[in-house]
């Protein structure tokens, strides 16, 4: 983006306006609208001699059709600079949004779906979350239960909260006795560990420890390797009804991206993954990375327990999107969801 002291206060004010008309509007604005609409005291030929600058500046452009400007990327890159960190949303949205969390079960799943719901319902775009899931696998607890024979219930906890549970065929029955001293050895010796830790502690001399803590390692390493999160979207028929895409091909090719688990994830991932809890992304037409969004926005932000477990919320939607509505939304339903898992899951 051309840096902001190429723009004089006359040109910043008539950009701003321009953005958020064509937002509403959806039509290419002429500088006779301007000055009629917004009472602005300036004849239309100096609004066109701005307007000019501005697209020669690269913040509008002028589609061949018409006499009129719509902003291109680097504009409503300027746009949401400007406002990203001053859009609030009304408390009174705020208290019906809280309000609709704190009525619904204390259950994860219930959650995500109403916060893709609720941002899908404010923004009116394609919401889409990431359930928490745990940022490593730390150790927590473990149980060990006989079954029958040789066969052994063990139940692991991590502190993220997620819980495995599998049958373990030993090579020689062991009473319950026995397993419950091991796994009583094993909480108090690797509570809080990571993975990578535990598979290089040193050879246990009791052969039962070893062989568990091997399993332990190994099913640690398997969680971590698989805990990406379930994901949750909703109101993909709100871009199909843009007027930018009703004849075009656009949309779908972004709606192709919910229909591939993995491409989202990739994405969502390497958007967030320098980002910390509560930190906002928007990405305007891709932003060089991705074709199938080059004629959309994302808004993106991270919500969850730093160290514990995190996810990922946002909204995509033409690049027309309401940034001023969208933002602070995400941003409000990110904090939320923050200290939803902190209660749950960090037990705080």
């Amino acid at each position: 983006m051309k840096p902001m002291l190429d723009l004089t206060e006359r040109q910043k004010t008539l950009l701003l306006l321009i953005i958020r008309d064509y937002i509403e509007s959806a039509q290419p604005i002429g500088s006779k609208r301007l000055a009629e609409h917004y009472h602005l005291d300036l004849s239309s030929a100096t609004i066109r001699n701005e307007m000019s600058a501005l697209t020669e500046m690269g913040y509008l452009r002028q589609p061949h059709t018409s006499a009129g400007r719509v902003p291109s990327e680097e504009g409503y890159r300027y746009f949401v600079s400007q406002m990203v960190n001053n859009a609030e949303l009304p408390q009174a949205v705020q208290h019906t949004i809280s309000h609709q969390f704190h009525q619904s079960r204390a259950d994860m799943d219930q959650w995500m779906t109403l916060a893709a719901s609720i941002l899908a319902y404010q923004s009116q775009g394609v919401s889409v979350i990431t359930a928490p899931h745990a940022e490593q696998s730390l150790y927590k607890h473990v149980e060990l239960i006989s079954t029958q024979g040789r066969q052994v219930l063990m139940v692991l906890v991590m502190a993220g909260g997620e819980v495995s549970q599998q049958i373990l065929t030993l090579a020689e029955p062991v009473t319950q006795e026995r397993l419950s001293q091991t796994a009583t050895r094993l909480n108090g010796l690797l509570a809080g560990l990571a993975v990578d830790a535990i598979s290089s502690l040193t050879t246990r001399p009791d052969a039962l420890d070893q062989d568990i803590l091997i399993l332990i390692a190994q099913e640690m390493r398997r969680a971590s390797e698989s805990s990406s999160g379930e994901i949750y979207t909703d109101g993909l028929t709100n871009v199909l009804s843009e007027p930018e895409f009703a004849e075009s091909d656009d949309a779908r090719r972004a709606l192709k991206i919910f229909e591939e688990p993995s491409t989202l994830q990739d994405l969502l991932a390497r958007t967030t993954i320098n980002s910390n809890i509560g930190g906002l992304q928007v990405l305007i037409g891709g932003e060089g990375g991705w074709e199938e969004l080059r004629q959309c926005s994302m808004v993106i932000a991270r919500y969850g327990v730093p160290g514990m477990a995190t996810g990922t919320l946002g909204v995509l939607g033409p690049m027309r999107m309401s940034y001023a509505k969208t933002i602070p939304t995400v941003r409000y339903v990110a904090g939320l969801l923050s200290d939803l898992v902190n209660g749950t899951i960090a037990g705080e």
